[in-house]
């Protein structure tokens, strides 16, 4: 199983993000845009594994508390062939603490996670080439994290699909 880490999104952050999707979408070229089921923000990346209970055990040793996250701004990652185009979050240090120690828990438990600086983000499209410059204009919405997902990435009919295998609530 190809795993990962996440939150997941209230049903209004979820409209917001699909509404600058859809703005995105009027205004490329061409790019591959992410599908409103498949809106998360990584906190880890796992990769192939069939630990999934391990991964489990250390998203709870790692200590999650609840905390607020607001929707901040967007932007993209330059690409040759096409820009990533992401939506930000405001700057959060209780985020960005358990993205680290999980980072740090599953190293300890033998999984190889990458170890680039966590730069919270929400994919919103991939190799994206816009017409002209333009302004998502994303709302800062806000929304309670109080649950961490292990989420399953599948390629199905040629899209991706993620599906939440388990949370746990902080």
């Amino acid at each position: 199983m190809r795993l990962f880490v996440a939150l997941l999104f209230t049903p209004e952050i979820k409209a917001e993000l699909t509404a600058a999707i859809e703005k995105l979408r009027k205004n490329a070229i061409r790019g591959n845009f992410t599908i409103p089921d498949n809106l998360h923000l990584t906190l880890a990346f796992i990769g192939e594994t069939n630990r999934a209970l391990d991964v489990l055990q250390a998203m709870r040793e790692a200590g999650p508390e609840a905390f607020e996250l607001i929707l901040s701004g967007w932007g993209r990652f330059k690409r040759s062939g096409g820009d990533i185009v992401w939506a930000g979050v405001a700057e959060n240090r209780p985020l960005a603490e358990y993205a680290g120690r999980l980072a740090d828990v599953l190293r300890r438990r033998g999984f190889d996670i990458e170890r680039r600086p966590f730069r919270p983000h929400i994919t919103l499209g991939r190799q994206v080439v816009l017409t002209e410059e333009l302004d998502l204009d994303i709302k800062p919405l806000s929304m309670r994290c109080d649950r961490i997902s292990l989420m399953r990435s599948d390629r199905i009919a040629g899209r991706l699909k993620y599906t939440e295998i388990r949370a746990i609530k902080v």
